[in-house]
């Protein structure tokens, strides 16, 4: 199984983990209450987990221009 993660601004991916290595428990999805889990953690068809995220020039977009926050989409 892998564990794949993609910006949800950008939708880029920015990461990936091979289950085989690492114990998805040490992942803290557990900490996730209900709705956060359903708004970032999705299961694909094939067992393949993709985790919704934000990478760092999204990041930085958003940390210079707070007001992007209040926007559905701010990348064009």
């Amino acid at each position: 199984m892998k564990i794949r993660y993609f910006c949800r601004h950008c939708q880029r991916q920015v990461g990936e983990l091979d289950a085989k290595q690492v114990d998805v428990s040490q992942l803290g999805f557990d900490v996730l209450n209900d709705t956060d889990q359903e708004q970032m953690v999705h299961m694909q068809g094939n067992g393949d987990l993709n985790i919704r995220t934000i990478c760092d020039d999204c990041k930085e977009g958003l940390d210079q221009h707070p007001h992007y926050h209040e926007l559905d989409n701010f990348i064009h």
